[in-house]
């Protein structure tokens, strides 16, 4: 066709082409590079706003008005010349649904026949516009035709027009998300290819099912990752269908029931044929169902409620039966408070039926608690129990003068109960006479009360924290069937809670993630809100905001009236949003916590802290004087004090600079007294950082520097040529000198989010200043530690980093040992490619020492490293917060299946030779999200002894492997660690140009 089509067009439109012809043309238009202006703006498309025939979708959005030319055959039609613009547009839209059409047609074999193969939306035009059932393949023969292969020659076609965004969505639709994801990753940013690379992340939860715990954490880690796409997506176009859909799916994966009711309620406010019903469905289902269960456990409360206050209350036999958790406990105090025998005794048929329901068929522990119990003499029970049935109802406070009493009645039962509930209440008791009492009634139920109560003991003695992991460790290896699961649970709060406390959040993780499961399970909603505070205080303790907030924002939704687990809800969220560097949104939260008038809590208190200097509002002095009070009851150890004083401390500054100076060094003393307090050590590092920006800010870089390497625990400071970079929310410090020794200083008080990978913190007049370094020491802290691009490739440099303690001197004998881990038998569950075994050594190595396949465990690898000189990993590094609290080296499995080398199992390991480690694993220097320490493969190796350590903080090709090498022979030929690392880098990628991206990641520590 000619003049670009135009010619033909009169011809089109008036239905005069023989149908050959039209397929010509419309084939024609949909390969049109080159249309003359004029025929574009005939057609109109950019009125139509943002349609294109290369992709989709057409967005709802009201075009811009823009200019029409007439074209030269609209004279010939009298409607189109009277109906003027309107008609244009009327016509372009004819033209644009045609080539869509015709579009639709070709890419029919995207559809299939039957019903949609993914739950999810996908943005693609072709493929969404055109609603279908989702039908699972498991539903047989109505279901969407399973995946065989993907046609070559539609996907060639799609290929030929630069269709990625086409590409992208065939993989994805035919079961191949990974070979979707690298094309969506090749299009430009926008709202839809983020949508549907959060498909593919859900999609690869929805995958990640091994039987091992390790897989369900892998998932929670694809599901924050398609959270946070998704959440982007949404802020940019609050309406996004697509968007919103998946989200609801994502929270639905979570088990965030009620906000994915919430996201289906709004895809179907839109009004889309089909999508509209099916979300008017699910949200109907999920809400009808979470909020059942929850006014089921609501009326079973209010019956245990009536049992103890009414004499004749309905007995709960069947509620026993559906929530026996439940109603056990209550079972207990109301026998507790019974005032007489007849009363005692009418609560047996209730006794029978729990008993009946524990596992293994053992005697009756309950009924013969009745029997005992009604034996006793009332004249002298009858008021203690009373008394107790006051306490249980909650009109007498827990603990207090009448425990003594209770000592002395002789009712060992009753006091048991008294001494549980002052436990439950957070005062100190008499652990050893609680756990009498418990054991002394043969009752596994109230065995485990024991057991917890002795770790709530252990757990407040920072030198006996590992008793109480292990007893609550010990403890849920007993616990078995419904019965008891109301204890389980919260022998599960109780580890997550320890954990956290030991800033150990990965396996807090675990135990908080199967706690929500086992309560949602059991019917346990007391315990389901509960886990749901645990999950979103774990993810924010591993900057997994986008979970944290969905976390909160559901248990929120869960508990409109309950003011106690609200305050702590909004505290949370306001810690959170914080973090997220959202100061007028912490700010609302932290409001709203307050208005309830409950505790704080520490998280409120140090936002509070933390609000002073952005955000302050005058009541805050009072508001935190009552919170770091209520703190400080009943005593606290050192490293938590130490803790309150910088809160304290820092809250000061904004009021007197002397007063918030003296008070934060009084945290770093008593911190640096208690070295392996996790409190301590946060405290420590929150009061440097403080006093490091207050330097700063007033621009004393001698003390800025001093501070910084008092911090890092180094011996001295480079004179010349090093580097000090440091971040404390919102503020940056740099401090650098030259060959000359001169010292040079940058602050600025303006961040708005967390530091990025290859972002320039370092000002470009303190890079000039070290260029005519021959290596350059740079003191990182937290979170700059770790980051890649600090200085320019072209620069030798490397991080250093400090001991705790200083070590021995290397043994004086045996020969130098070359430790090589290569060809390692992954573990089959985790699916991962099997790597090629390294390459022999271009040169003799002597001092080699290999360990292969299944030999390759991590207790025979840290054995082997004790004594090395040179130690090479090269295996599959992965990374995720929800693993481990920093990179792992994937390994073959030990004997008790542990396949993971970690960063917290090699800090504890001697290295007596000071030994060069090359990392030539994935993400290995991937560090954990803390704030207060360093904490990552490299510095474990470090503070293990190493002199050396090299290691990649993305993904390497297993090519890798030869480039290590060659850092590795310079080294060994004396060269600074910092210059073999950049010639070996220059010197590769003349030979490799494409290698560009992944050598910038490989990263030097000393």
């Amino acid at each position: 066709m000619t003049n670009d089509g135009c010619d033909a067009l009169p011809r089109f439109l008036d239905g005069e082409m023989d149908p050959e012809e039209q397929v010509r043309f419309r084939e024609h238009l949909a390969g049109c590079e080159t249309c003359s202006e004029e025929f574009r703006d005939t057609l109109q498309l950019d009125l139509l706003g943002q349609v294109t025939l290369e992709e989709g979708p057409v967005r709802s959005r009201p075009p811009e008005p823009v200019a029409v030319k007439r074209p030269w055959w609209r004279h010939r039609r009298v409607g189109l010349a009277a109906g003027g613009a309107l008609a244009t547009s009327l016509l372009a839209l004819v033209l644009v649904l045609l080539l869509r059409q015709g579009r639709a047609e070709d890419l029919a074999w995207l559809l299939g026949e039957g019903g949609r193969p993914l739950e999810a939306r996908l943005t693609y035009a072709v493929v969404d516009q055109h609603y279908r059932r989702y039908v699972p393949e498991r539903s047989g023969a109505e279901a969407a035709a399973p995946v065989t292969a993907l046609p070559l020659h539609e996907l060639s076609r799609l290929e030929a027009r630069e269709d990625l965004h086409g590409i992208a969505t065939a993989y994805l639709m035919y079961g191949a998300p990974l070979q979707a994801r690298a094309f969506l990753e090749r299009m430009p940013p926008s709202t839809a290819r983020d949508c549907d690379l959060a498909v593919i992340a859900l999609e690869r939860a929805r995958g990640a099912r091994p039987s091992d715990f390790e897989g369900l954490q892998q998932k929670q880690a694809y599901l924050e990752e398609a959270l946070q796409l998704l959440d982007a997506v949404l802020l940019q176009e609050p309406a996004h269908p697509q968007a919103l859909w998946n989200r609801a799916l994502v929270l639905r994966e979570l088990g965030l029931t009620l906000l994915a009711a919430e996201d289906f309620e709004a895809v179907a406010k839109l009004s889309e044929p089909g999508w509209s019903e099916e979300a008017w469905g699910q949200a109907r289902r999920l809400r009808d169902d979470t909020q059942a269960r929850g006014r089921e456990w609501t009326d079973v409360s209010a019956l245990m409620k009536d049992l103890l206050a009414e004499s004749d209350a309905r007995l709960p036999l069947d509620e026993a039966r559906a929530h026996p958790g439940l109603v056990r406990r209550a079972f207990y105090d109301a026998v507790r408070s019974a005032p007489s025998r007849e009363a005692v005794l009418r609560l047996l048929p209730l006794a029978q039926v729990l008993d009946a329901l524990h596992p293994g068929g053992e005697a009756p522990v309950l009924a013969g608690y009745v029997q005992r119990v009604a034996a006793r003499d009332f004249s002298r029970r009858g008021p203690v129990a009373r008394r107790y049935g006051r306490l249980a109802r909650g009109e007498l406070p827990a603990g207090g003068e009448w425990v003594e009493e209770l000592r002395r009645s002789g009712e060992e039962d009753i006091l048991l109960g008294a001494l549980v509930r002052a436990s439950e209440a957070g005062q100190a008791v008499d652990v050893a006479l609680l756990s009498r009492l418990a054991l002394a009634q043969e009752d596994p139920w109230l065995s485990l009360q024991a057991e917890l109560a002795w770790a709530q003991h252990d757990a407040r003695d920072t030198q006996a924290w590992w008793k109480a992991e292990q007893r609550l460790r010990t403890a849920l290896d007993t616990c078995q069937g419904p019965v008891l699961m109301n204890r389980c649970l919260a022998l599960e709060r109780e580890l997550t809670r320890l954990y956290l406390e030991l800033h150990r959040p990965a396996e807090a993780f675990q135990y908080a993630w199967r706690g929500w499961e086992h309560a949602k399970a059991e019917g346990e909603w007391r315990f389901e809100q509960e886990f749901l505070q645990e999950l979103a205080d774990v993810t924010r303790f591993q900057h997994a905001f986008a979970s944290a907030r969905a976390y909160l924002d559901e248990s929120l939704a869960r508990m409109p009236e309950d003011c106690e687990p609200r305050t702590r809800a909004h505290r949370t969220l306001a810690s959170v949003e914080w973090e997220r560097f959202r100061p007028d949104e912490a700010r609302r939260a932290i409001d709203r916590a307050l208005a309830c008038e409950r505790p704080l809590g520490l998280p409120g208190a140090m936002v509070l802290s933390d609000l002073a200097r952005a955000r302050p509002e005058s009541g805050d002095g009072a508001a935190l004087r009552r919170a770091l009070t209520e703190l400080r009851r009943g005593g606290v150890p050192p490293g938590r004090e130490a803790l309150l004083l910088f809160i304290e401390g820092q809250f000061e500054l904004a009021r007197s600079l002397a007063t918030g100076q003296a008070q934060l060094w009084r945290a770093v003393e008593l911190a640096e007294q208690w070295p392996d307090d996790a409190d301590a050590r946060e405290a420590r590092a929150h009061a440097y950082g403080t006093l490091i920006a207050e330097a700063a800010r007033a621009e004393s870089w001698s003390e800025v520097l001093a501070l910084q390497a008092r911090q890092l625990r180094l011996a001295e400071v480079p004179e010349r040529c090093m580097l000090s970079v440091s971040l404390h929310h919102e503020r940056t410090v740099v401090v650098a000198r030259g060959p000359s020794g001169r010292l040079l200083g940058y602050y600025d008080a303006s961040r708005t989010g967390p530091p990025r990978e290859g972002e320039a913190l370092v000002p470009g007049r303190l890079v000039d200043e070290l260029r005519a370094c021959g290596h350059v020491d740079v003191l990182a802290l937290p979170p700059v530690h770790g980051l890649t691009g600090l200085l320019p490739v072209d620069l030798a440099w490397s991080y250093r980093v400090g001991r705790r303690a200083p070590l021995g001197p290397p043994p004086a004998f045996g020969a130098a040992r070359h430790l090589v881990v290569t060809d390692v038998a992954d573990p089959s569950s985790l699916k991962l490619p099997r790597l090629p075994p390294l390459q022999p050594p271009r040169v003799p190595d002597p001092w080699r020492l290999e360990l292969r396949g299944t030999q390759a465990t991590p207790s025979k690898v840290l054995e082997a490293m004790a004594d090395a000189s040179e130690v090479e990993l090269h295996a599959h590094g992965l990374f995720s917060s929800t693993v481990s609290d920093a990179s792992l080296v994937v390994l073959a499995p030990d004997a008790d299946g542990r396949y993971a080398l970690t960063a917290d199992r090699v800090r504890r390991v001697h290295l007596s030779r000071s030994p060069v480690v090359l990392l030539a694993t994935c993400s290995a220097a991937r560090t954990a999200p803390y704030v207060h320490e360093p904490f990552s493969l490299p510095v474990a190796f470090i503070e293990a002894g190493a002199s050396v350590v090299l290691a990649s903080t993305t993904d390497i090709p297993d090519t890798a492997g030869a480039f290590f090498e060659q850092v590795r022979e310079l080294i060994r030929c004396k060269m600074r660690p910092s210059v073999a690392l950049r010639d070996a880098r220059a010197r590769w990628l003349k030979e490799h140009p494409g290698d560009a991206a992944w050598l910038a990641h490989v990263l030097l520590f000393e």
